[in-house]
């Protein structure tokens, strides 16, 4: 078997009447994501995702990982991955580039499984197809309206939930008591700061999040401040959780060695594939850290960190994105499906998924290297879409 070319899809999805839910990066009017398919001489088609600038993946594929990948054997997995990682070094190991040869390497991966004849979990040394799941949702809105949600997740199967905070002092705290009351002490919530706090706020909100028993404190700070994350962490009695916003095993070295986490959230679409993910869970257990991968953009990207963590002994969840996006939702031939919080794993070769080609191109964008204006959840597009998030207010 050789690979015949790789394709990069961007797809795009606008929110009815251009709104889809509102956090610290203001209202978000759409979304994107990517698809890759390597095709193969034997009519095999391998799938992956990246989540990152669609314009800059659909680039760097298109005109260089195709080229070079083309008449090379897809099973060599490792060895292709080094050859797309040494042709992007210059530009890459960080960002859009290294986000694409993962989504490529994940692609990879699924063909491996499918020549193998075992799912990826199997594969990777799992022992059952499924893998706890979280819902993630929350974000800013009224107290009423995210008891309503949260009960509604679990009222979908889902036992564990993550709200979006950043907000003002007095909103943040009365909306983790609201949503803990809709949900009770048997469930899980993990509160996701959205960067927005300095460290003295970070430690006193992270106090009050332990008093509510929060099961993880997410991204407090900027990714760059690693120096605040390793003086938070140990001061506050909730584990602190990042890593959607770091890339290669190289950077999650540098964020354990320096501390500064107790949850890994390294993502396959985005830190550069499914060998990256492995390398970052394998030192992390080597460090007494626990690892549940970020998941934003798509259910192969999904599915793909899911295989990862079902096969992990630190492995904890994986996230599935809760606010009515099609790439989640209607992605696949066969949804997704949660049972009592448990992410249903597939027992066919590979990924174990098939794309519903009517959803991928009703939402396939016309001209793969244009992207309309909007605010597109992590990213913006136009003038009027560059906005930043209102001066946090705390409490006296």
């Amino acid at each position: 078997m050789k690979i015949d070319r790789v394709e990069a899809i961007n797809l795009r999805f606008e929110y009815p009447g251009g709104y889809g839910f509102r956090g610290a990066g203001g209202v978000c009017t759409a979304r994107l994501t990517t698809l890759i398919l390597v095709h193969t001489d034997t009519g095999q088609v391998g799938i992956g995702s990246v989540y990152s600038h669609p314009v800059l993946t659909y680039l760097v594929v298109r005109d260089q990982l195709d080229p070079l990948l083309r008449g090379t054997d897809p099973l060599q997995v490792e060895e292709l991955w080094e050859r797309m990682y040494g042709l992007t070094r210059w530009y890459g190991r960080k960002g859009a580039a290294l986000s694409a040869l993962g989504g490529v390497e994940i692609a990879l991966w699924d063909l491996r499984g499918k020549a193998q004849g075992k799912p990826l979990w199997d594969l990777l040394g799992g022992s059952r197809p499924s893998c706890p799941v979280y819902a993630s949702g929350l974000l800013w809105n009224e107290y009423e309206d995210l008891a309503a949600e949260a009960t509604r997740h679990l009222d979908q199967g889902f036992r564990r939930m993550k709200m979006r905070l950043g907000r003002s002092e007095e909103y943040d705290r009365e909306a983790v008591r609201t949503v803990c009351r809709a949900i009770g002490p048997s469930h899980d919530l993990m509160a996701d700061a959205s960067m927005r706090y300095h460290l003295e706020l970070a430690r006193r909100m992270g106090i009050f999040l332990g008093e509510q028993k929060v099961f993880w404190y997410e991204e407090p700070f900027t990714p760059e401040d690693i120096d605040a994350y390793s003086a938070l962490r140990g001061t506050v009695p909730v584990p602190v959780a990042a890593g959607e916003n770091e890339f290669g095993f190289q950077g999650f070295r540098e964020l354990i060695r320096a501390g500064a986490v107790d949850i890994v959230q390294a993502d396959a679409c985005r830190c550069g594939g499914i060998g990256q993910l492995l390398q970052v869970a394998r030192l992390a257990g080597e460090h007494g850290l626990r690892v549940a991968p970020h998941t934003w953009s798509d259910a192969v990207a999904l599915r793909a960190n899911a295989q990862v963590v079902a096969s992990l002994p630190n492995g904890i969840t994986v996230e599935m994105d809760r606010t009515g996006n099609p790439f989640i939702d209607e992605l696949l031939v066969e949804p997704l499906q949660v049972r009592d919080g448990q992410l249903q794993l597939s027992r066919s070769p590979g990924l174990g998924l098939e794309l519903n080609w009517q959803v991928v191109e009703r939402l396939r964008m016309p001209d793969p290297l244009f992207i309309p204006d909007g605010a597109y959840s992590d990213m913006a597009f136009g003038n009027a879409y560059f906005t930043e998030a209102p001066p946090y207010e705390e409490s006296p």
